[in-house]
């Protein structure tokens, strides 16, 4: 397997474009008063936009992300992109971060040198970590994808890969959104290889459908039920039609926008202010790296890649790899302890005060206490 040495530098009359397109935006006619009710509020969007074209600097989003050492190889025909930050620590731990949609690399930006080098931050240099970032096949600059069939299994598979290739016998893995459903599935197939398995969303079935059910597990069961009711049309349209949906984001970096930060807004802690949670900068970096690599569409695939490949419900054996669950108030799917053992060897369980679907994001010094404290337990 070739692994080529990849920096970020996207040209600047993709910039140019991009500016361009936001000053022709065709804004539909909002309804007084509607807010966030049935959508993205436009009075909102409107004034993103308008920074995003006027203000907003992709070089500074670049910089910070050509920080770190990255990588491009080929796995089962399909272009994989990797940040691999080493410790200076030379005996550290390994350990693979996966993100979900709609994130990319760059919600770990606020932790890679947290994990790296802990010492420069006070911590204990014991903790430290190699990080392996990668962006999910279909994503940012794994993306697009070119083939059918890319599901969790499979993007599990190539992960494998990866992680081999690089040298690692044993190491961690964390994920979150569709991060942790592969990580689960990692672990699953190569027990043997993962020393811990940290996760910031455990999906289990049934979710407070038994008779035996607590009063917290109930609850949950109910919260879950207003969700599905109300916040997974996204889910119904990625899992049937995306490509009919990919071409207006494809097309338009405002419907784009729109469709992403819907659901940054209903995912953070962010009580209705969604910058109380997330900078500008971060939401449009993120934003960005989906436009400017045209990877909308693909990474919207892995919905239905998954659905018929049957790889998209929980797991459906038993992980006994060690588990430590992080939960996060705002995570719109929670599961009790109890519910996780039934398929997780959960051995750390931290329940946070604040935080929601993008931990490493909105709750970085958390986020990594917590990781640090579970792999040093197992140690």
């Amino acid at each position: 397997m070739k692994v080529e040495s990849f920096v970020v530098n996207v040209d600047q009359r993709e910039l140019d474009d991009l500016r361009r397109r936001l000053s022709l935006t065709r804004w539909p006619q909002p309804i007084d008063g509607e807010g966030w009710s049935s959508g993205t509020d436009i009075s909102y969007l409107r004034d993103l936009c308008t920074y995003w074209e006027t203000e907003y600097d992709w070089r500074r989003t670049e910089a910070n992300l050509n920080r770190w050492p990255q990588f491009t190889t080929t796995v089962d025909g399909q272009r994989i992109h990797f940040l691999h930050a080493r410790s200076p620590v030379s005996d550290a731990r390994p350990l693979m971060l996966l993100h979900g949609w709609p994130s990319s690399v760059l919600e770990f930006g606020k932790v890679v040198a947290r994990l790296t080098d802990p010492a420069a931050y006070g911590g204990d240099p014991a903790d430290a970590f190699h990080v392996v970032v990668p962006s999910l096949p279909g994503y940012a600059w794994s993306g697009p994808i070119t083939q059918p069939g890319w599901d969790v299994s499979r993007i599990a598979n190539a992960m494998t890969v990866v992680m081999e290739h690089l040298g690692y016998g044993t190491y961690g893995l964390m994920g979150g959104d569709w991060g942790s459903l592969v990580a689960s599935r990692m672990a699953l197939a190569t027990p043997e290889r993962i020393s811990g398995l940290y996760l910031t969303l455990v999906t289990v079935p049934p979710t407070g459908a038994d008779d035996d059910s607590t009063p917290e597990e109930t609850l949950l069961a109910e919260e879950f039920r207003q969700y599905v009711a109300t916040e997974t049309g996204y889910i119904a349209i990625q899992a049937t039609k995306p490509q009919s949906l990919a071409f207006g984001l494809t097309d338009s970096p405002a419907g784009l926008a729109g469709w992403i930060v819907e659901k940054f807004h209903a995912w953070t802690d962010c009580g209705g202010q969604l910058e109380s949670a997330l900078t500008r900068e971060e939401i449009l970096g993120n934003i960005t790296a989906y436009w400017l690599t045209g990877t909308a569409g693909s990474s919207m695939r892995l919905y239905r890649e998954s659905v018929l490949a049957g790889s998209a419900s929980p797991v459906s054996k038993y992980v006994d790899v060690p588990t430590g669950v992080a939960v996060f108030p705002k995570e719109p799917y929670r599961v009790s302890r109890r519910q996780a053992e039934r398929l997780y060897r959960v051995v750390r369980w931290t329940e946070f005060a604040r935080g929601g679907h993008f931990p490493a994001l909105e709750q970085p010094e958390c986020f990594v206490t917590d990781i640090r404290a579970f792999f040093r337990e197992l140690a």
